[in-house]
């Protein structure tokens, strides 16, 4: 009776998540009249604004995933080797971002980083876009560093360091050569996350007024019929890419320990 009642609740689930993704490819499929085809998607890969906000999301989201490795590694590594007791402060901090919403993340950046300001970084595109990319890392922040810290907790981080210091590395050898090569399955999957979350995001973009995939996705839905689910799936296509992406990294990573 258990099993039964287990497998009913997990092909509820299926069918809950599945149905409406499976209803908004048919949808998406039916834009010539009584029959499928896929003109939506033809439509949406011959628009010039498709691939200007995807590129421009990707190249962000690449920024991103460079900056949070920055942050997020040597903090991590910090902790673990010398800091145990801020754990639970770091730990706290990361996880502001899953509270906090984005808009008010964004409005505050906007009232600090204005034109008035001393840091007129809203004044100018660049200075906009590294705006947005510090906004999505502070997004990606809860994910990264979790990430990263479940793979630092897989290694013996004291050892590798005592080890390197005396053979005479420093400490920025340690982190490129040893600790960031022990730790790459578990930066990679920070790294898709982090890519799945930039692809999506609606809400910094727009008030920062940047071309980003978002809101290119939002501004096709309110005017268009067809093109919106076909974009929907492109996009889920992509998140769910990096998700096997993932996974992949992480089992070829155990092979190859498993043969060491």
């Amino acid at each position: 009776m258990t099993r039964f009642v287990a497998w009913g609740v997990f092909l509820f689930g299926c069918m809950y998540f599945a149905l409406p993704l499976i209803g908004m490819t048919e949808f998406s499929l039916k834009m010539r009249r009584g029959e499928y085809s896929f003109d939506a998607y033809v439509k949406v890969f011959e628009d010039a604004r498709f691939w200007a906000t995807f590129s421009y999301s990707i190249g962000l989201a690449l920024a991103t995933i460079v900056v949070g490795v920055l942050l997020v590694v040597p903090t991590a590594y910090w902790v673990r080797l010398k800091l145990p007791q801020a754990r639970p402060v770091i730990e706290f901090i990361t996880l502001l971002p899953l509270v906090i919403p984005a808009i008010v993340i964004v409005f505050g950046y906007i009232r600090l980083y204005n034109t008035s300001s001393f840091l007129p970084l809203t004044g100018s595109a660049l200075g906009t876009d590294i705006l947005l990319t510090m906004g999505y890392t502070t997004l990606a922040l809860p994910y990264m560093y979790r990430s990263v810290d479940t793979g630092l907790r897989t290694i013996d981080v004291a050892t590798l360091t005592e080890a390197a210091q005396s053979l005479g590395a420093g400490w920025v050898t340690i982190l490129a050569r040893i600790i960031l090569p022990n730790v790459m399955v578990a930066v990679l999957s920070g790294a898709f996350l982090t890519l799945a979350i930039v692809i999506g995001e609606f809400t910094m973009a727009a008030l920062l007024n940047r071309p980003a995939f978002g809101p290119f996705m939002q501004l096709l839905g309110a005017n268009r019929a067809y093109e919106p689910p076909a974009l929907a799936v492109i996009a889920f296509a992509i998140t769910w890419g990096c998700m096997g992406l993932m996974q992949l990294v992480s089992r070829f990573s155990k092979h190859e320990r498993a043969r060491a």
